[in-house]
C-alpha cells in the first residue's frame, strides 16, 4: 500500500455521531472489523479483548441510552431516531487474562474504525457510557470491564478538518450541521 493511499484512509476515517439509520450493516462486517483488531498489536500478546457485536435493531435500542455523545455540542442530546447508529461493537477486557488493558482497545477501536471507513462506513468511539446499565441489559458478566463502545452506520454527516485558530480546540457544527474539527498543526506537535 502507498503511504498516499493510507494517508487518506486515516483522513476520511472521522467521528461521525449521526447515520442513516435504516441502511443495515451486517453482522459478517462486524466480525470482519473485529477480525482486523484481532490481527492488531496487543501489549504482551495477551489478547484480553472480547467484543459484542450488534446489528439488531432491538438490541440497539437497548444500548443507545446508555451512551453519551459529544460533550462540545451542550445542546445536542445525541442522534435522533433515524439517524442514530445501525450497528454497535462493545470492546471489553477480560480481567481473567489481564487487570489493566494498556491501550490495546485503542488500538483495537483504530484498526475497527479504518476498516469501517474502508468499508463505506462511519463511526464514533465512545468511552462516555453508562457502564452498570450497559452491562445490566447487555447481561455482561462482571469478568469482562466495559472499555469502549464503537457506533457504527453509513455517515449522514459531513466532517471538515480546519486548522486550530487561537487554540481552540472544540468541534462544532455549522447551520448546515457540516461538523468541522480543529486540528493543530504539524509545528505545534513536533517538539524535536
Amino acid at each position: 500500500m502507498r503511504i498516499n493511499t493510507f494517508k487518506t484512509l486515516v483522513v476520511k476515517t472521522r467521528t461521525v455521531r449521526r447515520f442513516y439509520q435504516a441502511h443495515r450493516v451486517k453482522r459478517a462486517d462486524l466480525l470482519e472489523l473485529v477480525n482486523l483488531a484481532r490481527l492488531s498489536a496487543s501489549g504482551g500478546n495477551l489478547q484480553p479483548l472480547k467484543y459484542i457485536l450488534s446489528c439488531d435493531p432491538k438490541r440497539n435500542a437497548m444500548i443507545f441510552p446508555c451512551l453519551a455523545w459529544a460533550g462540545y455540542l451542550k445542546t445536542w442530546g445525541g442522534p435522533v431516531e433515524g439517524e442514530r447508529p445501525a450497528a454497535y461493537i462493545i470492546i471489553l477486557g477480560d480481567t481473567t487474562i489481564r487487570r489493566e488493558f494498556g491501550c490495546d482497545h485503542g488500538i483495537a477501536a483504530q484498526s475497527i474504525m479504518l476498516g469501517a471507513t474502508a468499508k463505506g462506513l462511519g463511526g464514533c468511539i465512545i468511552g462516555s457510557i453508562k457502564r452498570e446499565r450497559l452491562r445490566a441489559g447487555q447481561a455482561i458478566p462482571v469478568k469482562y470491564e466495559i472499555l469502549l463502545v464503537l457506533a457504527l452506520g453509513r455517515p449522514v454527516e459531513k466532517v471538515i478538518l480546519e486548522a486550530v485558530q487561537d487554540g481552540d480546540i472544540k468541534y462544532w457544527r455549522d447551520a448546515k450541521g457540516r461538523h468541522h474539527v480543529p486540528k493543530r498543526s504539524l509545528r505545534e506537535i513536533v517538539l524535536a
